[in-house]
């Protein structure tokens, strides 16, 4: 007997280029050969005891059960005094919803806003899930090339051109992933204000908001004003900033409105997050931030050498990211594709990166400095003999 046709949304996807890389480096690894991987978005710390402690704890008390869908009322509660701590916006406990990672709050998001026509404007180099779950949810991804020279910021005015009457959603993440962009308040308000001209959502993708460097500043569109409040869903989680990439707790909040509905989806899909895990969640907000502290300072450090060692490399060339860890590198001079450049790298010389391409601009490689400064040198080393043998 054959199997029946699958349903095509599926067949639309394509698979998630860093995690396939990343899963290559791993088993190239676990075959005693010596990889350099810069692919994976994944801090290599581990994550602070006393949030393994509180989860522990809870595993042992029993606490094994269903909680809320949208999530414990004490994490709920937490989540709403940090967003009025740290980014100046009043959300109340029911405006949040906890879920199954940022990635999965970022596709309830425009799973519950979009619908088949609607666009949903995508900067690029971008986060490459966002086009994948447009597609999902029925819409169109319209994409617009943001310019190295411009820090890979989008600019009000590339926003106004782009928008069009089937415009729905914009995108927009800062601190950035794959670019390290981080956007000043004055740079946000004015895509505000373009946006809320054509009455635009605005996805404000913030997980990497605790990890900026030197004077670059992190600030919440929300905060703006209370049309912006309105237009706001806010994506959070605890992956990057508490080295929690495994326990899968992301976060988002918004309008009641808009959070009814994402909680009535989520009863349905993943019914709620792990429960021990949203435990240690409380403990990361409500316990000491030192480890955070200590894991920007070691990023600052890898940032920097970094960024010094790629500028000394003939023939690329890299913007100095303002947060996150990653590092775009234009590798345009090579004459090769962002593909072909990664394949080739990491077949002679054992060096993982993920191909730009993925992240929507086919001239440059990304790097993430989420790694030891050992392999940084050792990994930056062996690039700089790649290029050197394409001459």
């Amino acid at each position: 007997m054959s199997i029946p046709d699958l349903a095509n949304r599926g067949k639309i996807l394509s698979p998630s280029m860093t995690l396939a890389i990343d899963s290559k480096a791993k088993a190239m690894k676990a075959e005693g050969i010596d990889v350099c991987s810069f692919s994976a978005g994944e801090p290599d710390f581990d994550t602070p005891p006393h949030i393994k402690e509180a989860a522990a704890e809870a595993l042992k008390s029993g606490f094994t059960k269903y909680t809320p869908s949208s999530g414990l009322p004490e994490l709920r509660q937490a989540i709403a005094e940090k967003f009025k701590a740290d980014n100046g916006v009043d959300y109340k406990p029911s405006q949040v919803i906890v879920s199954s990672g940022a990635k999965h709050s970022c596709f309830n998001a425009i799973f519950a806003a979009i619908q088949e026509g609607d666009e949903v404007i995508i900067p690029a180099p971008y986060w490459l899930s966002y086009p994948e779950m447009v597609k999902l949810a029925g819409g169109e991804a319209y994409i617009i090339q943001t310019k190295e020279e411009n820090g890979f910021k989008l600019t009000p005015d590339e926003l106004r051109e782009a928008i069009s009457p089937k415009s729905k959603m914009l995108v927009l993440n800062t601190p950035g992933n794959p670019t390290g962009a981080v956007y000043t308040r004055d740079e946000l308000e004015q895509l505000v204000e373009v946006a809320l001209e054509d009455d635009l959502l605005i996805l404000s993708d913030e997980i990497y908001e605790k990890l900026v460097y030197d004077d670059a500043k992190h600030h919440s569109i929300a905060s703006f004003s209370r049309e912006a409040y309105e237009h706001t869903i806010t994506i959070n989680g605890f992956s990057k900033s508490y080295a929690m990439t495994g326990w899968r707790l992301g976060y988002m909040a918004a309008s009641e409105t808009i959070t009814k509905t994402i909680d009535a989806m989520q009863s349905h899909m993943t019914s709620n997050a792990t429960s021990f895990a949203q435990k240690g969640a409380i403990a990361a907000l409500r316990g000491p931030q030192t480890a955070v502290e200590e894991m920007l300072a070691e990023f600052k450090k890898r940032r920097h050498y970094m960024f010094e060692r790629i500028s000394a490399i003939e023939g690329l060339t890299a913007v100095k990211p303002e947060g996150a860890f990653y590092m775009l590198v234009n590798i345009s001079k090579s004459g090769l594709t962002s593909t072909d450049f990664a394949t080739r790298l990491l077949e002679k010389a054992k060096v993982a990166t993920v191909p730009g391409i993925a992240f929507g601009d086919d001239k440059y490689i990304r790097l993430s400095y989420a790694t030891s400064m050992e392999i940084i040198g050792d990994g930056l080393e062996r690039l700089d003999e790649f290029v050197q043998g394409l001459k």
